[in-house]
Parts: C-alpha cells; sequence; structure tokens
C-alpha cells in the first residue's frame, strides 16, 4: 500500500501547472476568436474512452443567462490556450460557428454514431485517428 498525503486530495483536481489542468477547470472557460471576439465558453469535454485523449471541446454559445444555449462541438485540436486571455483561442469567426454542428439543450446528440463525429471533423476540416 502506498503511503500518501490525502489532506488535499479534494484540491487535487482542482490543480494547474503550466502544460496540465483538471477537466473541472476546463469547464466554463471563456472561448475566443484570433480577433479578440468571445464566441462563448467550454461547457464539456469529450475524451477517447480507449486513447485519453481530448477529442471535443463542447462550446456553450448564445442563449442569455445560460437559457436557451446551443452546444458546439469543436475539435479539440483547434483549440489553443491563451493565458493572456485566460482562455482558448479558435481560428472561426462568429457566422461560421452558428453554421457548425450543433445541438441544443434537452437534447444529446448520439455520439457513439461515427457518422456524427465525421461530420463535425468533415465540417472543420480536421482529419484524425480513430478514438
Amino acid at each position: 500500500m502506498t503511503d500518501y498525503d490525502t489532506s488535499r486530495s479534494g484540491d487535487v483536481a482542482k490543480e494547474e501547472t503550466g502544460n496540465l489542468i483538471a477537466a473541472s477547470k476546463v469547464e466554463g472557460t471563456n472561448v475566443y476568436n484570433t480577433q479578440g471576439e468571445s464566441l462563448g465558453s467550454i461547457y464539456d469535454v469529450m475524451i477517447g474512452k480507449r486513447s485519453g485523449q481530448v477529442a471535443y471541446a463542447v462550446m456553450s454559445f448564445g442563449g442569455f443567462l445560460g437559457m436557451g444555449n446551443s452546444y458546439h462541438p469543436v475539435p479539440w485540436q483547434m483549440l489553443e490556450y491563451d493565458e493572456r486571455q485566460g482562455g482558448y483561442v479558435v481560428d472561426l469567426d462568429r457566422d461560421r460557428l452558428e453554421d457548425a454542428p450543433y445541438f441544443d439543450e434537452g437534447t444529446t446528440p448520439d455520439w457513439s454514431s461515427p457518422e456524427y463525429g465525421r461530420g463535425i471533423d468533415e465540417y472543420y476540416g480536421v482529419t484524425r485517428s480513430t478514438m
């Protein structure tokens, strides 16, 4: 049995380093385009079960006071963290994001369908190995 200090174990998921961030801390992080315009925030991340790699950032977009939001999966590899802005930057304009694949509150996309992910990837021109 390993002997370690559990006195701070509740803080482990909230820690952040220069290269690592807890998934729970990614949620709510702002997303900007390259012009500095706020596009929304990260609602969730989708992680490949076998690869352990983040496949998509699900962005919360639009709405008012958390109501009427639409959720836009964006391939994770398109996002880059910008410490100056304290958020992620993606090379998309608002119009391109508005026309992107999305789902509304109260609906759940079919993440188990390879076609669903392929449609997202094709829209953004991203190629990936299987998750």
